[in-house]
């Protein structure tokens, strides 16, 4: 084998490589965004805030909804909406949601812009809700809500998921019952 040939093999080779490694970003880029999630055209239930009285979740006035949720993980859900309670009222009848951090959502999501909405949570200029309890066991809705009406809801992991699912442990004793499909 000749010197011209090697070569013209060897970038063949690089061509090769290379063209596989922009298939396999490409791929990747397509699962992480848009391969799990899929979009919910009306909420699978009720948009709720917990009662400061009951405890229990209630369902809130709302329009404008658009959701995701992703189908491999309990925090892929993302949610917009406006709603229809004045603020007075939510701050007197429902939870509030210490510690609330809004995850990332896929760049088309447009909607839902998590640092933006921290941003303002740790600026005072919104306010996090407890929208319902363990949605999914170890995980809490919460619902974030602009003076001006504007609402974004996610599932964030609560106390008793981090023991178990970041940490390992065993859920603290004053934790619901974990389903046994998780155990």
């Amino acid at each position: 084998m000749n010197d011209t040939t090697r070569r013209r093999i060897g970038r063949m080779l690089i061509v090769v490589l290379l063209a596989l490694a922009v298939v396999a970003g490409v791929g990747l880029y397509w699962l992480q965004n848009y391969a799990y999630y899929r979009t919910l055209s009306a909420p699978s239930e009720e948009i709720t805030l917990v009662s400061d009285i009951s405890g229990l979740p209630e369902a809130v006035p709302y329009t404008n909804f658009r959701a995701i949720e992703s189908v491999s993980a309990p925090v892929g859900f993302r949610s917009c909406f406006d709603i229809g309670l004045a603020a007075e009222v939510i701050a007197r009848n429902y939870t509030p949601y210490p510690g609330a951090e809004p995850l990332i959502a896929p760049r088309w999501f447009d909607c839902f812009d998590a640092v933006a909405l921290g941003e303002a949570l740790e600026r005072g200029e919104a306010t996090a809700w407890l929208g319902r309890r363990d949605v999914i066991w170890g995980f809490d809705r919460v619902v974030a809500i602009m003076p001006d009406g504007r609402a974004a809801g996610w599932n964030q992991i609560n106390r008793c998921g981090k023991a178990v699912f970041e940490n390992g442990e065993t859920a603290p004793d004053d934790c619901p019952p974990m389903p046994e499909r998780l155990q």
